[in-house]
């Protein structure tokens, strides 16, 4: 058994906690390219340098932010592995899979996913060279797309199209603009922005006839 830690771990933990939760916030409401170090410091309750004794970087911030995001989407993940386990009745791959689309949908629209910029920038670099991050994208990757195959040699997926294909759509689903638009809009509850997008991702835009 580990000991205990001590008062200075715990209160420096906290303010990693808190800093981390700003920058998540920061990210879904502003963007990356819009956030600055001062207002993630204003946004936790501390001065920058006490920030900066935490985190060197503007990138370390955002990656820090995208492992909590992802260890939150393990945590999901695995909480279905869990249930499906255990249930009396057997459920799909595909069942699994637009669960966890669900969710990071509604991650999105409760305004709790990160907004990042796209690839080749100075973020995308770091993030490439984070072990926490690539460690824990890896073992999220690893778990849809064994769903993924199943869906697809069960037919409850479309086969013609790459599994890496199916996967990238459905990562994509956590930081689609649609998503945010039909928000933004003021006219849709979340639920029906969440069936529409669901709808057109698993069942497409083509009516039956025309398919």
């Amino acid at each position: 058994m580990g000991a205990r830690p001590s008062i200075r771990e715990q209160v420096q933990r906290m303010r990693q906690e808190a800093i981390v939760t700003a920058v998540n916030r920061l990210l879904a409401t502003k963007g990356y390219d819009a956030m600055t170090v001062d207002e993630v410091a204003a946004e936790a309750g501390m001065a920058k340098a006490s920030l900066y004794k935490l985190f060197a970087s503007k990138e370390e911030l955002a990656g820090a932010a995208m492992v909590a995001v992802l260890d939150r989407a393990l945590a999901f993940v695995d909480g279905l592995r869990e249930q499906a386990a255990s249930s009396a009745e057997p459920v799909s791959a595909r069942a699994q899979l637009e669960a966890v689309t669900r969710w990071a949908m509604q991650t999105q629209l409760e305004g709790e996913m990160p907004s990042l910029p796209a690839q080749n920038t100075s973020l995308s670099t770091s993030l490439q060279s984070n072990d926490d991050y690539m460690d824990r994208l890896l073992s999220l990757s690893n778990r849809l797309s064994i769903w993924i195959a199943e869906a697809q040699t069960s037919g409850q997926i479309q086969d013609r199209f790459p599994p890496e294909m199916v996967l990238y759509t459905l990562f994509a689903r956590a930081c689609d603009p649609v998503v945010g638009l039909l928000k933004d809009s003021g006219q849709y509850t979340h639920a029906q922005i969440i069936d529409w997008v669901m709808a057109s991702t698993f069942q497409g835009l083509g009516t039956p006839a025309a398919q």
